[in-house]
């Protein structure tokens, strides 16, 4: 790394400018597109110092052993003993040493399992001048963003995720973006926080329903969704006339179809031991896979624009796009490029849905006399 250096180059119609050799002492900034590589590369040596120790949980029914689960700088040591818990921490920090990358200790926590059950010590791991805490009675840990101890706790954790979607959805509704923008943000920050845990967390169908009914229950208290228009038309992508929003139940079905593919196909060895293992359970990526192929077959999108225009009277307006001398993409254009504020929005779309008491409705549904 001593000779490591780089050079800044910004590029106008006239010229290229160049800065100077600029030395790299200890790393890349971390905005680097190069930088998760070089960390990754990194961390190789620490991966097989681990595997070379040979400790590790021994996997029932394999003779695999599992020392780690290591995604970028989240780590997770596993061992049969203590003995091998506290080799494996050695190694780690004699490799953070090396490389000159801290060891966060303040952040971590370790939790001694024998036969499932939690064994409680009141010891504390020493490591130089800091120690690893044992984990508090009913405390836990966070690994990639899940809450766990010696399990996850499906129950706290759903209760942690709606919170925490509810709040950011409230947040986006509260701002004075535009219906496409809001509808774009709600896809964007509050959707990836249930969809993160899709595939880990057990959810149930009801509750994932529960959910979607919750999001337009608030879309409709702050005026962006009408509560007599249509609902399967606010999950229409806004090219094909509807408004965009992202079905919590359909990105469920995707996200835990295609894990369930992913490991049916894979041919990695943990992964393999993961697949013998839902073969044998009622997991929720397992169960998904089984009860939404014909899913797979007919794309969910395709499948929700179709139930809006088979209906009755909401089908109305996009039935009668279908002459041939209809432009739809000029038709729906105003939806993609208005710019038009969520309550304007919603109240074209529900008087197209045939849902307010508009002189064409009197007319053609009452058979009032205008």
């Amino acid at each position: 790394m001593e000779k490591w250096n780089t050079k800044l180059q910004l590029r106008t119609n006239q010229e290229l400018m160049q800065s100077q050799p600029i030395k790299i002492n200890r790393g890349i900034f971390q905005g680097d597109s190069l930088s998760p590589l070089l960390f990754c590369i990194a961390l190789i040596p620490l991966t097989y110092e681990l595997n070379r120790s040979g400790c590790g949980y021994q996997v029932h029914g394999s003779e695999r052993k599992i020392s780690r689960l290591l995604y970028m700088d989240d780590l997770k040591l596993l061992g049969k003993s203590e003995e091998e818990l506290r080799d494996e921490i050695k190694i780690v920090k004699t490799f953070s040493s090396d490389i000159k990358m801290e060891f966060g200790l303040e952040k971590c926590a370790r939790i001694s399992i024998k036969k499932g059950k939690v064994q409680r010590k009141e010891h504390v791991e020493k490591t130089g001048e800091n120690e690893i805490k044992e984990l508090e009675t009913n405390g836990a840990y966070k690994y990639l963003g899940i809450e766990e101890n010696h399990q996850i706790e499906h129950k706290k954790e759903k209760e942690r995720l709606k919170k925490e979607y509810v709040r950011r959805l409230r947040l986006i509704l509260n701002t004075e973006l535009n219906a496409k923008n809001k509808m774009q943000a709600i896809g964007s920050l509050a959707v990836p926080v249930l969809r993160y845990s899709f595939g880990i967390i057990n959810w149930h169908k009801e509750e994932i329903q529960k959910l979607d009914r919750k999001t337009r229950k608030m879309l409709t208290t702050y005026g962006q969704h009408h509560p007599r228009a249509d609902i399967d038309r606010l999950y229409v992508p806004r090219k094909e006339g509807g408004r965009g929003l992202i079905q919590i139940e359909a990105a469920y079905v995707t996200e835990t179809t295609n894990l369930a593919e992913y490991i049916e196909g894979t041919e990695d060895q943990l992964m393999k031991i993961v697949r013998t293992h839902q073969h044998n359970t009622s997991s929720s990526p397992n169960t998904a896979c089984k009860h939404t192929e014909f899913l797979q077959k007919k794309a969910i999108a395709e499948n929700t624009k179709e139930k809006w225009e088979k209906k009755r009277m909401h089908g109305q307006y996009p039935r009668s796009l279908d002459d041939t001398l209809v432009d739809k993409e000029q038709t729906y254009r105003w939806l993609k490029f208005g710019g038009i504020k969520g309550e304007t929005e919603s109240l074209i779309v529900a008087a197209q849905d045939q849902a307010i008491s508009t002189n064409y409705f009197k007319k053609k549904i009452l058979k009032e006399e205008i």
